[in-house]
Formats: C-alpha cells, structure tokens, sequence
C-alpha cells in the first residue's frame, strides 16, 4: 500500500500483471564454421512476477574458432522469439525498429533485416527480440541466418547503436497538478511492470497521462501479440488503479511512423491477396 503520496509499498503476494504459463528455452551454440547444437530446456511462467536471472552464456571467440552460447525463449507472440546472446546488447534503455527504415541507427538492427521474412528488431540490456512475418516465414529458417548474424556482429565489435543515437525513452511532458501523479505512474512502470514485459521479450513506456487516461506505447513482442490486449487491461490498467485511484483508463498509443509502416503492411497484403486471385 501506499505508506505516504508519492512513496509506493508493493506487498511481495500481489501479481496483477501476467498470466503464468509454460515457457520453452533452446540453448544453442554456434561455431564459426556455422554449426549450431541445440539443447531444449523448460521453465515456468513468461508472465510470472517473480524474476530469476538468466544464466550467462558467454560468447567466447578463440584462435582457430568463435564460440557463441544463444539461448532462445518463446514469448507469448507466436511470431516473435527472445534471443540471449550472453553478452551486454545495450548499455541502457531499450531500441525498438518496427521496419527497416528505423533500424538506420543500428547496424545490428539492419543485419537482422536482411534475413528474409524479418518483421521487426526490439534491443534491451540483456537480449534482442526477433519478430517475423505472421504466415508467410517460419522461425526454422529464420533461426540459423539469426544465430550467424548475431555471433559474428558480437565479436566484430561493432556498436549495437550508432555513436549520437540514443536509445527509446520516456519523453512525454508532463506539468502542473498532474506531475505528482505521473511521478508515480512512472515509479510503478519502471519498478513492477516494465521488468515482467521484457522478460516476455517486449517493453512498455509511458507516453502521457491526461484526463485520468494513462497513454503507453507497447514495443517488442508485445507488438500485435494477441495476449497485449489482455496484458494492457487485466495486467497494467488493475495495477495502476490498484495504486494510484487518479488512473481511470490506459489506452495503447502509436508512433506516427508506426501507423504509416502498418498502412505499407496492409497495401502489402492486398497486392498478393489480388496477385493469388488473378493466379487462381
């Protein structure tokens, strides 16, 4: 509960955000000589609140080969995958690249976008987000192209973000009597609900609060997942209320960019609607 305004008190039984379900974790290594192993390993809850840190692979390159332990995780998209490379990806903050336009600030990124049936790249601290096309490409032959990709960006030393470019960030303004309130709002994302969404490969930020409606912006596998709207309202909006009785309301926002790249996507699909009609 909340002891004093502006101070929170979490009580470690409550977990409003989430469902918890089985997660399934390959670990695979890749050679330089592009051979990749594959192990399977199970764990419980995606969703699950209390988090435990994944084990360090470590990319280790020697003289004669490059050695690389990728551990991959479901997520609960079934068209973006969770990819732990076992070593740091970003300093600070997260990157999110729906398209390939956006990805310009980061040569990982564009890398990641050459692999055919690539939707889209989320970047965070400890891991990278891969999103595919929804029918059209399959994860098994996305899989081996992206553990090559990232093993041989991660031990080309290359930056993951170019040098004057900056991660995402909270850069809604806020003022006046609402500014204690958003405080608070921000306090509670960062501490309770941000951590359990990049867990499941995505990220959540805040992007303005007015009228008792909390704006965010949903990134990462939470992007299109069919759970995101069940996450945004069962998970995020009871926690907020919970807190801070000023929450009314959250609403999912989008870039502007972000609607012109779905707009692209929809013109996409309807020209090989028409094409597959006419071959018919």
């Amino acid at each position: 509960m909340m002891a004093a305004r502006g101070v929170l008190r979490f009580p470690r039984f409550l977990s409003p955000v989430g469902v918890i379900i089985g997660s399934r974790s390959s670990l695979h290594t890749v050679r330089g000589d592009g051979r990749c192993s594959v192990r399977q390993t199970w764990g419980q809850g995606l969703g699950r609140q209390l988090l435990t840190p994944h084990p360090a692979f470590i990319a280790s390159p020697s003289t004669n080969t490059r050695t690389m332990f990728i551990k991959v995780q479901e997520t609960p998209n079934p068209n973006s995958l969770k990819f732990l490379p076992g070593v740091q990806v970003l300093e600070s903050g997260t990157a999110d690249f729906p398209n390939l336009s956006a990805a310009q600030k980061s040569p990982l990124a564009k890398l990641l976008f050459r692999i055919e049936g690539v939707r889209g790249v989320f970047l965070a601290a400890e891991f990278l987000t891969i999103t595919k096309e929804e029918e059209e490409a399959e994860w098994r032959t996305i899989k081996p192209e992206a553990f090559a990709v990232i093993m041989d960006f991660f031990t080309s030393g290359l930056p993951v973000i170019q040098e004057g470019d900056r991660a995402d960030d909270d850069h809604a303004e806020c003022g006046g009597e609402d500014e204690e309130t958003v405080a608070m709002i921000k306090e509670l994302l960062d501490t309770r609900i941000r951590p359990t969404v990049q867990e499941d490969g995505g990220d959540i930020l805040f992007r303005g609060f007015n009228d008792g409606i909390v704006y965010l912006k949903m990134m990462g596998s939470c992007t299109n997942c069919p759970s995101s709207v069940v996450t945004l309202k069962s998970g995020v909006q009871n926690m907020l209320q919970f807190y801070i009785p000023e929450v009314v309301e959250v609403v999912e926002v989008k870039d502007e960019g972000d609607h012109l790249v779905e707009k692209e996507f929809e013109k996409l699909e309807k020209l090989l609607e028409n094409k597959n009609t006419k071959g018919e």
